[in-house]
């Protein structure tokens, strides 16, 4: 797990990058735009990028052979160009020049998230998967907590420092996974994968059970992404909480995903991802489905830490899972499906469950996201795939529906 560990840093530079993007970025759009639906536009340009631009990159990572490996040239170029644009994000002259070094930015970290992703199941054997998606998550988490607090201690001092910071760790992050993760070396079967030259497409990709679980990862997603956008609004005019109190309130559930990344890894791994998924989509579905229930903001901060325990169930366990569905040849391509279907949901779910708010007011954002996750239950349990088959063996062997 020692190689896990390091490939996390992979993950924390891009989290801590992510989370301050998110939270200063914005500030830097309100001295040019007035609209807050405007700004929630160019907000979201990264999800954008990842519907057309990632699944391509992680597919054509699947056939890149260099002497570097496959997924380590698209971060020795990736990863200094997002450094470099996210950096010069806070010395914009001009609306023009901001949204320039935003979408130059955003078009850098498209072209490294997927193939980083994908080095995790590379040097992985599969029934470990869980477990290293479990520790790079906690990574991740931590970048996103140390990106909160440090951050706007160095965005006082100077709107510029957070970002600085941020570029400078993606640089040390890069140089760690240069040093320490050799693609040739720790990457099981790669010669093999080399040899072979596969051609893998999307098309190929999507058998039953795949679109199945596409299917389930869609709906989890439209649920959570609902939720996290448009819960403070819900805690202010449906809860009656103040703007701080309802912020606050969401750090229960990322907490509670944080600490227990690990331990739904681990969990996975010893009675398998279905079953992990399972609990985590049932589990939600119960929270959800209380929370309009609920007027205590006690009550609310707990059903909200449980609920961040069953998301840990689901969002470590679902990757590990789209992947042990292929090839270990289509780990890229299956990278960009995943990102793909979970970007489709975070474009899509605001908008909709914010037309339905507007028509029938705020008491229907959590029935929404619980019948929601109704749907991706139903479509995981239609889901017949015996987790214990090889991984090479061919889906057609294997995987089916009932």
């Amino acid at each position: 797990m020692k190689k896990t560990w390091l490939l996390g840093f992979g993950f924390f530079s891009i989290s801590i990058t992510w989370a301050l993007y998110n939270a200063f970025v914005p500030y830097f759009l309100e001295d040019y735009i007035s609209s807050v639906a405007l700004i929630g536009f160019f907000m979201t340009i990264d999800n954008y990028f990842a519907l057309f631009l990632q699944p391509w990159i992680g597919s054509r990572s699947d056939r890149t052979h260099t002497r570097f490996g496959r997924r380590m040239p698209y971060l020795l170029i990736g990863m200094p160009l997002g450094a470099l644009f996210t950096a010069i994000i806070p010395f914009h002259t001009g609306m023009a020049t901001l949204i320039l070094f935003m979408v130059l930015m955003n078009l850098a970290m498209s072209l490294y998230r997927s193939p980083t992703v994908s080095l995790m199941p590379d040097i992985t054997e599969e029934k470990r998967r869980t477990r290293a998606n479990g520790v790079i998550n906690f990574m991740g988490g931590i970048g996103s907590i140390l990106a909160f607090g440090v951050g706007s201690v160095l965005y006082k001092a100077h709107q510029s420092l957070p970002f600085i910071a941020a570029a400078g760790i993606t640089l040390v992050s890069l140089f760690i996974l240069m040093t320490f993760i050799k693609e040739k070396r720790d990457a099981p079967g790669y010669q093999a994968q080399t040899a072979a030259k596969p051609k893998v497409s999307f098309r190929s990709q999507l058998d039953r059970t795949t679109v199945l679980l596409l299917a389930a990862i869609f709906f989890w997603f439209v649920a959570y992404q609902g939720v996290e956008t448009l819960f403070t609004l819900y805690g202010k005019n449906e809860v009656g909480l103040t703007e701080s109190q309802a912020s606050f309130s969401l750090t229960f559930f990322s907490l509670a995903f944080v600490l227990f990344a690990i331990p739904s890894g681990w969990l996975g791994g010893k009675f398998g991802k279905k079953r992990m998924i399972l609990i985590g989509v049932s589990g939600l579905l119960i929270v959800f489905s209380m929370v309009p229930l609920v007027d205590s903001l006690l009550l609310l901060r707990i059903l909200l830490t449980v609920g961040g325990l069953f998301w840990a169930c689901i969002n470590i366990n679902s990757y590990p899972f789209i992947v042990s569905t292929g090839s270990e040849d289509s780990i890229g391509t299956r990278t960009g499906m995943y990102y793909l279907v979970s970007s489709l949901a975070a474009i899509s779910s605001p908008p909709l469950l914010g037309k339905l708010i507007d028509g029938m007011g705020y008491w229907i954002l959590f029935y929404c996201a619980a019948g929601s996750m109704l749907l991706a239950l139903i479509c995981v349990l239609m889901i017949r795939y015996p987790e214990t088959a090889s991984p090479s063996t061919p889906k057609g062997a294997t995987a089916g529906l009932s």
